[in-house]
């Protein structure tokens, strides 16, 4: 029978290396554990010549990194990574008149900019919220907190819109030692001099703690590389834009063979992984920047980051949910904002921190099929932000039609008042 031990009371650069002594040793990790103790957490790395490798024993060290002050461009640049783990701040639910926001310019004109928008969110949270509880009524039986919770989070679905890209947020990132460094070495080239500050930051406080997993001397032909990509290439710009599209390599004849899984599927299961080995499906369509955001966190597949402009306009759903007043400020706010923003002597990229979150970004995703159904299913539901739902309901009615057979567990209830976000929160306990 087999013996099973858990040991997570070490440093990273140790776990990693009792690890990877198995690979060379048939000692049981208890005696390995014993060397850690005598030598002391922190040197146990020291004591062993690594010939083989080193890269792949770094795979097995994990640790967390808590970033602070950086902008949602900076965020999606980390989160653009297969592998990435952990949680940003969700405008979705949180007050953000209090964040400050990152001016690249910082001329009379960029700050003004930042200004206007950050301007109209905070004045515009009160008749917001007035104006919501109005059209959805507290009802009999219904918590006064739940309720407030759920008028507040309603008001932020709208309000958000009107956010700058530039403005901070916080993430944590939870990697291993060897993704850490990898990614770490993209972050380099990225093409906003934020995210390369952030970069060196993260290598700095990294080889301080981990030194043996950050030591690696720089590859000048490789960042070179790494520069030109995605100085050239790397954001989603496409010369053609279609409000939708589905398009899939997947052959019919290879489907056919799994017709059982494809049809007995129970809810809230996944298709099996190895179903991703038949081709993948891609969507392109349109999307605010605030909704890209939340498709972004499925990273089983390929999300590629978009370039925020002002081309395609600003997402009518939003603008619709205001109340009159608001409506009529907001449309003069824009058109003013999309001016003032053509005018700052920028490039495009930068450009990116003072247009809002409400604009809308051609956006393109790539995932093999189980990643695929779980992705439209699981955006499908009515706590989903209504812009992004919509478009889960269009993959969900696209895979539907190419594939009948093909059971989906798909909300497609319309868009509903629900209190239940209110319920979506995490506090202290009282009792």
């Amino acid at each position: 029978m087999a013996n099973i031990f858990l040991h997570d009371e070490f440093n990273p650069e140790d776990t990693a290396m009792l690890q990877a002594l198995y690979s060379r040793s048939p000692e049981s990790v208890e005696k390995h554990t014993e060397k850690v103790k005598k030598t002391g957490s922190g040197k146990f790395m020291e004591t062993f010549y690594i010939g083989y490798g080193h890269a792949s024993i770094a795979d097995c060290g994990s640790t967390t990194l808590f970033i602070e002050g950086l902008s949602i461009l900076a965020d999606k640049a980390i989160q653009d990574w297969p592998l990435y783990c952990g949680q940003e701040t969700s405008t979705r639910y949180t007050d953000m008149t209090k964040q400050s926001i990152i001016d690249p310019l910082n001329t009379k004109e960029s700050q003004q900019i930042l200004k206007n928008w950050l301007d109209f969110y905070k004045s515009s949270l009160g008749p917001m919220r007035e104006y919501l509880q109005q059209r959805y009524p507290r009802k009999a039986g219904q918590e006064d907190k739940i309720y407030e919770r759920a008028i507040n989070a309603r008001a932020f679905d709208i309000l958000r819109s009107f956010l700058p890209a530039g403005i901070t947020t916080q993430l944590s990132w939870h990697t291993n030692l060897r993704q850490a460094y990898d990614k770490i070495t993209w972050l380099r080239a990225y093409p906003l001099p934020e995210v390369q500050q952030i970069a060196s930051n993260l290598e700095q406080i990294l080889k301080e703690h981990y030194p043996h997993s950050f030591c690696q001397p720089v590859d000048e032909a490789a960042e070179n590389y790494r520069r030109h990509i995605l100085t050239h290439n790397y954001y989603y710009n496409p010369d053609q834009v279609v409000n939708f599209r589905f398009t899939t390599n997947i052959k019919d004849q290879d489907l056919e063979k799994w017709s059982y899984a494809l049809t007995n599927r129970p809810p809230k299961t996944s298709l099996p992984y190895f179903l991703s080995e038949l081709g993948q499906c891609t969507f392109e369509f349109l999307l605010d920047y605030g909704s890209f955001r939340d498709i972004q966190r499925h990273r089983n597949g390929t999300c590629r980051i978009p370039l925020l402009t002002s081309q395609y306009g600003f997402e009518p759903w939003y603008l619709a949910e205001l109340p009159s007043k608001l409506h009529d400020s907001a449309l003069k706010l824009i058109d003013q904002q999309i001016k003032a923003i053509a005018n700052l002597p920028a490039d495009e990229p930068t450009k990116q921190y003072y247009l809002a979150l409400g604009f809308l970004v051609p956006c393109k995703v790539t995932y093999g099929l189980p990643a695929t159904v779980y992705t439209a299913e699981l955006r499908s539901g009515t706590t989903v932000h209504p812009t992004l739902r919509a478009i889960a309901h269009q993959m969900i009615k696209a895979l539907q039609d190419r594939w009948p057979k093909l059971k989906l567990h798909a909300d497609l209830a319309p868009n509903v008042w629900d209190i239940n976000r209110g319920k979506q929160t995490i506090e202290e306990k009282t009792n």
